[in-house]
């Protein structure tokens, strides 16, 4: 009954940006860690950004580069990602963790995926 749709997704050049949003459907969920996963081909999927009562956070590799943030009054979050690299080519994931501890660790919900692929 919960969904969380991703977009924004799609292909830019190295070094360019894209912003992705993630907007979320029966529940509301300001009270919830969001966050930002990612899966590469041949690789696991793995962390990228996190919101909640704390803050932010970022993996190393995205800090810096991405910045995430949310509007609660559309129940949405966003990753606005620059100075793209190759490497940032993935499946980006949005991600919801219940958690009042406001980490991201094992997700109550999650999106269903937007493809960002960067060229060199």
């Amino acid at each position: 009954q919960v969904q969380l749709v991703e977009s924004g997704g799609g292909l830019v050049q190295a070094g360019g940006s894209l912003r992705l949003s993630c907007t979320a459907s029966g529940r509301t969920l300001s009270n919830y860690t969001m966050g930002w996963f990612r899966q590469a081909p041949g690789k696991e999927r793995e962390f990228v950004a996190r919101i909640s009562w704390r803050g932010t956070y970022y993996s190393d590799s995205v800090r810096g580069r991405f910045s995430i943030s949310r509007d609660n009054a559309k129940n949405t979050v966003f990753l606005e990602m620059s100075n793209l690299r190759p490497e940032d080519t993935a499946v980006y994931y949005c991600a919801a963790d219940q958690s009042p501890l406001g980490v991201i660790r094992t997700p109550t919900y999650w999106g269903q995926g937007t493809q960002v692929t960067v060229s060199s």
